[in-house]
C-alpha cells in the first residue's frame, strides 16, 4: 500500500517541547542523512535517529526511521520496507 504524505502521517506534527525533530532539513544525499524506508521521501538525520534509538539492523544494513511510529512498522515486515530503503 503507498503512503500518501498529503493525506495522512505518523510523524509530520512537530516535535514536541523539549524533543529533537529528527526530519532532516537539510538536502539529502550526504552520509549523516537517510530517508525512512517506511515513510518514503521523510530524510532523517541518522545521529539524531540513532541518539533516539529510531534504527533497526536487518541482513547486515541499518535503517533510520523518522518517528517512533516507523519502528514497530519495519519490525512487523522487515522485508516489505528493506527493499524500499
Amino acid at each position: 500500500m503507498a503512503h500518501d504524505h498529503a493525506t495522512s502521517s505518523c510523524c509530520r506534527a512537530p516535535a514536541p517541547a523539549g524533543h529533537t525533530d529528527l526530519l532532516a532539513t537539510a538536502a539529502p544525499g550526504g552520509d549523516d542523512v537517510a530517508e525512512c524506508p517506511v515513510m518514503p521521501g521523510s530524510t532523517v538525520i541518522k545521529a539524531h535517529a540513532e541518539a533516539a534509538g529510531l534504527f533497526r539492523d536487518h541482513k547486515g544494513q541499518r535503517y533510520w526511521f523518522c518517528c517512533a511510529g516507523c519502528g514497530p512498522r519495519f519490525d512487523a515486515d522487515p522485508a516489505k520496507y528493506a527493499v524500499t530503503a
